[in-house]
C-alpha cells in the first residue's frame, strides 16, 4: 500500500481522497433515502401532517387543540409510537406539493378518493365515507312556508344547475365533481374555484348572502347546517364517496401499516364516539359561537389581553404563557391543587407570598406574579450561563413545574454523564427522567433528592406542543 502511495503524484492523492470521501457521504445519503417511512418517522420521533383548519377537522377551542382529523391522527401517532406535529395549510394544491417535497410524511383531511387523484398519491383506507351535496340558502320567509312550497324554491334536480354560479375550493373534489356534471348535464355551469377560501368559508359566504351556491361534504355541511339554520344541504350532486388520506406514491409499508390500523380502529366505539362528536353533535354549535373558539374569535381565555400585556416583561410570545397558564390551571382562577398551588399559575403558598399574591388576589395580579416568578427562573439560568433563548425556555419552563433545585441536579447529572447540561432535549432531560432512579438520586452530586421526573418531562412537551397548535390558528398579536 505504501508503494502504491509513493508513485501517486499530490494532486491524484487528493482527488482519490475526495472521491473516496464523496461515496461514503452518497452511500450514506442513500441509506437514508432508502429507509421506509415508517423508519424515517420512527428514527425522527415525530408524524408530520398537513392539516386545514375548520370546525370539524382541527381548531382551538378553550385553549385545547381539538378536531376529528386531529383526534385521529393523534391516535395514529401513538400507535407509530412517536409524536404527532401538525402543520397547517388550506391549499390542497400545497397540501399535495407538501406532501411530495417531503416536507410532511401525511395529508390529513378529507380527501376524497378520484382515480385523478390516485394518480398523484396512494390513500389510506378510507376513514369515513360521505357525498358531495349542494349548499344553497333558503328563503328569507323559510320557516312560514310549508314544506311543499319550501321545496319549490330550492334546487332538488342537477339538471337545474346550468347556467347557476356555483363557488368551490380550488384543487377540491367539489371542484372536478362539478365539471364532470357540467358535461354530464350537457349544459355548462359557471365554476368560480376559489384560492383564498376552503369550504367552511364559502358556506360562511352563502349563509350571509354574499353569493348563491358552494359544494361540500355532505358531513360537514350537515355541521355547518346547525350554525346557520338558513342553509339547505339536501340536495346531493354525488354518490356515496371514500375520504381518506394521502400518502406518497408507492409507500407500501407505511400504507399497510396505517390501513391495519384503521380497519381494525374503525370498529372501536372509541370511532364512533370521535365521529359522533364531531359531526352528529348539536352542542357543538356552542363551540363555534363561543368566544374561545380560536379560529374566529383569536381567543385562547378571558385572560389574553392581561397575558399579552405581561409576556412583554419576559420577552415571550403570549401564546407560550397561555400554554402555561392552561397547563397549570385550565384558565381557571379559583384552581388549588392538591399541594397547595393556587390561581391561575398555580403558584405555591411561598413563591405567591414572594412576589406579593394570596388567593384572594385577582387574576391580573396572579399573571403578573407568576410572570415574575418567571423572570427570576430566567435569570437564574442566564447566569450559568444558558443564552440560546429556545433552550433556555425548556429549562425555565421544566423549573416552574418541579422547582429549580432538581433541574440544577438533572445539568449536574447530565454534564457526570458526559451529555451537555446547557441543552434539554435529549440530554438534561433524560436525568430529570432518571431522578425517580435511587441509582440516580443518591449520587452525591444530587442535592435535592428523589423527583418523580417523568411529570416534568412531560410539562415541558406538552407545554411547547401546545404552544405550536396555538401558533398554528391564533394571531400572534
Amino acid at each position: 500500500m505504501r508503494e502504491f502511495f509513493k508513485v501517486l503524484k499530490f494532486p491524484t492523492l487528493l482527488l482519490l481522497l475526495f472521491v473516496t470521501l464523496n461515496t461514503c457521504k452518497e452511500k450514506q445519503k442513500e441509506s437514508f433515502v432508502n429507509l421506509n417511512s415508517i423508519e424515517k418517522i420512527q428514527k425522527r420521533g415525530t408524524l408530520i401532517a398537513v392539516m386545514d383548519y375548520n370546525s370539524t377537522n382541527y381548531f382551538i377551542y378553550r385553549g385545547e387543540p381539538m378536531g376529528y382529523q386531529y383526534e385521529l391522527l393523534q391516535l395514529l401517532a401513538d400507535h407509530l409510537g412517536v409524536k404527532l406535529e401538525v402543520k397547517v395549510e388550506n391549499d390542497i394544491d400545497r397540501n399535495f406539493e407538501m406532501l411530495q417535497n417531503g416536507e410532511c410524511d401525511i395529508i390529513g383531511i378529507n380527501l376524497t378518493v378520484t382515480k385523478e387523484r390516485s394518480k398523484l398519491i396512494d390513500f389510506t383506507y378510507p376513514h369515513s365515507q360521505t357525498r358531495q351535496v349542494l349548499v344553497q340558502r333558503k328563503p328569507e320567509n323559510w320557516k312560514k312556508l310549508s314544506n311543499g312550497k319550501l321545496e319549490e324554491e330550492l334546487l332538488r334536480n342537477q339538471l337545474d344547475l346550468a347556467g347557476k354560479v356555483i363557488y368551490v375550493q380550488k384543487g377540491s373534489s367539489h371542484a372536478q365533481r362539478m365539471y364532470n356534471l357540467s358535461d354530464e348535464i350537457g349544459d355548462s355551469i359557471n365554476l368560480i374555484e376559489q384560492t383564498d377560501k376552503e369550504v367552511e368559508e364559502l358556506i360562511e359566504l352563502v349563509a350571509n348572502g354574499e353569493i348563491e351556491y358552494t359544494v361540500a361534504d355532505e358531513n360537514v355541511a350537515m355541521v355547518n347546517q346547525i350554525y346557520y339554520p338558513i342553509l339547505d344541504v339536501k340536495t346531493a350532486v354525488s354518490f356515496p364517496q371514500n375520504l381518506a388520506w394521502g400518502i406518497r406514491k408507492g409507500d407500501e409499508l407505511l400504507k399497510k401499516e396505517i390501513d391495519a390500523w384503521l380497519k381494525d380502529f374503525k370498529k372501536s366505539s372509541k370511532y364512533a364516539l370521535i365521529y359522533s362528536k364531531y359531526f352528529k353533535n348539536p352542542r357543538s354549535v356552542r363551540i363555534v359561537e363561543s368566544d374561545f373558539y380560536a379560529i374566529t374569535s383569536g381567543k385562547v381565555s378571558n385572560y389574553d389581553d392581561y397575558i399579552k400585556k405581561y409576556s412583554k416583561d419576559i420577552d415571550w410570545d403570549w401564546r407560550l404563557l397561555a400554554s402555561l397558564i392552561y397547563q397549570e390551571s385550565r384558565f381557571k382562577p379559583n384552581v388549588k391543587s392538591w399541594a397547595g398551588a393556587f390561581g391561575l399559575m398555580q403558584l405555591m403558598p411561598t413563591t405567591a407570598r414572594r412576589f406579593g399574591v394570596n388567593r384572594n388576589s385577582p387574576p391580573e395580579k396572579h399573571i403578573k406574579a407568576g410572570v415574575d416568578f418567571i423572570k427570576w427562573l430566567d435569570k437564574r439560568f442566564e447566569n450559568r450561563g444558558i443564552t440560546d433563548e429556545e433552550e433556555k425556555v425548556k429549562f425555565v419552563l421544566a423549573s416552574y413545574n418541579v422547582g429549580l433545585g432538581h433541574i440544577l441536579d438533572a445539568r449536574r447529572l447530565a454534564e457526570k454523564e458526559g451529555k451537555d447540561p446547557d441543552v434539554w432535549e435529549k440530554n438534561v432531560d433524560e436525568y430529570i427522567l432518571k431522578k425517580s432512579n435511587p441509582k440516580y438520586y443518591k449520587d452525591p452530586i444530587v442535592k435535592y433528592g428523589y423527583c418523580r421526573g417523568s411529570e416534568t418531562y412531560n410539562y415541558v412537551y406538552q407545554i411547547l406542543d401546545r404552544y405550536e397548535h396555538y401558533k398554528n390558528i391564533i394571531p400572534e398579536t
